[in-house]
């Protein structure tokens, strides 16, 4: 498969790297990381492009049937062990600012879906409401199209920006905690393209600290910091409750248990099935099977003698750690509300661990239930691919061999009531193509990092 898409060719692949590295915003975008630079960006069927479109609506309306059923588990028409999954390990105070009725139609307006691209499609890792990368996707698909030239980028050299623009009607104070903090660059950058580029306000977007964040003229607010933060962040319950009363607008809401990728688990809850079908439609439900891996949510309580758990075949979670290497091939990771619970650094892969490893993994799942439930997915192969990038070493172009994390913006605009199904509009995809013999896909100084583009011979 050619990898170069024939816009870029009259440009040699040396050159379109040099010009990405030229266009590199002066204070950077990530503190202190890195990774390899591709001269074209990663090619995508339309097929695929048209899968992808699709897939925005389909999350927003599991969001929106999460949210409902959580809620009518505490009120009592579900049972109660649902919200009382979702609550574990979270302070009441919390708890209480997420099941406020009056924010009960507010959704997170950006979803981006972590998506491993299998030989089948795609397997999705984790659901963010809160995700890094806008600012650098925004970049690359920027400078791609502009400074290279190509005009088959995702969402083109606007999609980002506009997307991310429009979940606001008059911008936003951005307000970031020190904890997310390797991400201020890349927001500084986005916020100021978005000032430059309305011609009524340069400072619609406004970027401030969480940790002393005073919000006095009712300006809305993204939220760009974990609720796990909370106690480092002095001001931002009062905050959350002023939202909640109508002063201004926040997003994403302090909606603790829609973080949760518990939530993989309980779509395959088989006392949950009819309801899920009724909430999404069993069209929709059918649809989000095939994107959703198996999973089950790490439970130490005891089952009777001659209960099983559904696909795993045993009768306690404990007998995961007698599975042999070629049984295990599993994902185990902690399922949110903790510092340890993004940027993969929570996750094991079952058949990259040794026998000790993997039962360690287990036991401390298991006895973290109570404060951190843990969640085993199926592991699904991602697809291997071939992508050129310039190895610093030698300053050539040459090819990589890797696995492909694509990771598509989706951006809500707000709605009044909250009902229906609002403008849901994809700004870009980014992906990130790791070495093939990399179990985890991720950022990282070895992987390469791209905007995707629609290609007739794309993947």
């Amino acid at each position: 498969m050619s990898t170069l898409s024939p816009q870029l060719s009259r440009r040699s692949p040396e050159d379109a790297v040099a010009a990405i590295q030229k266009a590199f915003p002066e204070q950077g975008l990530f503190s202190g990381k890195d990774w390899r630079l591709s001269p074209t960006a990663f090619p995508l069927s339309p097929k695929t492009f048209r899968q992808l479109e699709r897939i925005g609506g389909l999350l927003h309306r599991f969001q929106r049937a999460s949210d409902t059923l959580y809620r009518r588990s505490r009120n009592g028409s579900l049972p109660s062990w649902l919200h009382q999954y979702l609550d574990r390990g979270k302070p009441e105070t919390l708890v209480e600012l997420g099941a406020d009725p009056r924010i009960r139609h507010q959704l997170p307006r950006v979803i981006r879906p972590d998506l491993i691209l299998t030989e089948d499609g795609f397997t999705m890792a984790e659901l963010d409401s809160v995700p890094g990368g806008i600012g650098l996707t925004a970049w690359l698909n920027q400078t791609y199209a502009n400074t290279l030239g190509d005009d088959h980028i995702i969402g083109g050299s606007k999609g980002m920006l506009e997307g991310f623009d429009s979940i606001f009607a008059d911008g936003a104070d951005l307000v970031i905690s020190e904890e997310a903090s390797d991400y201020r660059p890349e927001s500084k950058w986005l916020t100021d393209q978005l000032n430059a580029s309305n011609s009524h306000s340069d400072d619609r977007w406004q970027i401030h600290s969480a940790e002393n964040y005073q919000n006095d003229g009712g300006r809305s607010v993204y939220r760009f910091f974990e609720l796990f933060d909370l106690p480092n962040l002095p001001g931002m319950e009062k905050l959350a409750r002023r939202s909640a009363l109508g002063e201004f607008d926040l997003n994403a809401p302090f909606k603790a248990f829609l973080e949760e990728k518990m939530w993989l688990a309980l779509f395959w809850s088989r006392p949950l099935q009819e309801i899920w079908k009724r909430e999404l439609r069993e069209s929709n439900w059918k649809r989000l099977q095939d994107i959703i891996p198996r999973s089950w949510i790490l439970d130490p309580t005891a089952l009777p003698h001659h209960g099983v758990i559904p696909k795993l075949e045993i009768n306690h979670f404990s007998e995961l750690k007698n599975f042999s290497q070629r049984e295990r091939e599993y994902v185990l990771k902690i399922s949110g509300f903790s510092e340890i619970g993004w940027g993969s650094r929570s996750v094991s892969i079952g058949h990259d661990l040794s026998q000790n490893e993997w039962s360690a993994a287990i036991d401390n799942g298991l006895s973290s239930f109570d404060e951190h439930p843990y969640v085993l997915q199926e592991f699904h192969n991602g697809k291997l691919v071939h992508h050129p990038y310039l190895d610093p070493k030698s300053g050539k172009i040459v090819e990589m061999e890797g696995r492909v994390r694509l990771c598509p913006y989706y951006f809500t605009e707000p709605s009044e009531s909250g009902s229906g199904n609002p403008m849901i509009k994809l700004g870009g995809v980014l992906a990130t193509i790791c070495p093939a013999d990399k179990k985890i896909l991720h950022g990282m100084s070895e992987a390469i990092m791209v905007p995707c583009h629609v290609d007739e011979d794309g993947y």
